[in-house]
């Protein structure tokens, strides 16, 4: 099965080198990689126009910082492949669990695959205590509504059939673009599988992005979206 790598990256000049060499080298023979680029203003696109421009499928540009929603919004609609998957620019997921979170689809058992960073025995870096709480509170929330029972509804790695993403409407720009795409895929009664995966998390100085705004903005949108979407 073809597998659709898409990465949305925004100011990421420092990781995004070593992101596409990982997902290139990933153990998934059949795959088309494709970044879309957030209106990046620290080098990251004339990087990947230039000394990356072979490490990928097709890039592209966004006219201008939008938000991840907007980024995957974009990469989702130009994908081919069979299998349609989510991995950050930054060097917090490994591409060398493909394969696993591949599997359920490919078995036929599954529609969507989220990969959780709370089950499983691969290791995960320490990091925020308060993060971690907001991110239990965030999926338990989301579970109440779509009766989904998920562990990390917040997790980068999501696994699509095509078809399935690319017949739901994303509307959000930012990092609501998660408890969004739950919300629907749940309404669509997809077969949803939960894979455990490691996880090397940075801190902000290395960094990261999402911050408490975003989870304000991820309640909002687990009640839009599941009270107030048809």
């Amino acid at each position: 099965m073809k597998l659709s790598v898409i990465i949305p990256c925004y100011n990421e000049v420092t990781t995004i080198g070593s992101v596409l060499d990982a997902v290139w080298v990933s153990p998934h023979p059949d795959k088309e990689i494709i970044v879309v680029d957030d209106g990046s203003s620290d080098g990251t696109r004339a990087l990947l126009q230039e000394e990356l421009a072979g490490r990928y499928h097709q890039l592209i540009l966004q006219p201008r910082n939008q938000g991840k929603g907007a980024a995957l919004r974009a990469g989702i609609r130009a994908a081919t492949g069979d299998l349609v998957i989510i991995q950050d620019a930054d060097l917090e997921y490994d591409p060398n669990e493909y394969p696993a979170l591949v599997q359920p689809i490919a078995q036929g058992r599954a529609d969507v695959v989220y990969g959780s960073r709370f089950i499983g025995a691969a290791p995960h870096r320490v990091l925020y205590f308060w993060h971690r709480v907001g991110n239990g509170f965030l999926t338990l929330l989301s579970n109440m509504f779509t009766n989904l029972n998920l562990t990390d509804m917040e997790t980068c790695y999501k696994v699509f059939r095509r078809e399935i993403i690319q017949s739901i409407p994303i509307e959000e720009n930012r990092f609501g673009f998660e408890p969004e795409i739950t919300a629907k895929v749940a309404r669509m009664n997809c077969r949803v599988y939960e894979v455990g995966i490691a996880y090397h998390g940075r801190t902000y100085v290395e960094g990261k992005k999402i911050g408490w705004k975003d989870g304000i903005r991820a309640i909002y949108c687990i009640f839009k979206y599941n009270l107030f979407r048809p």
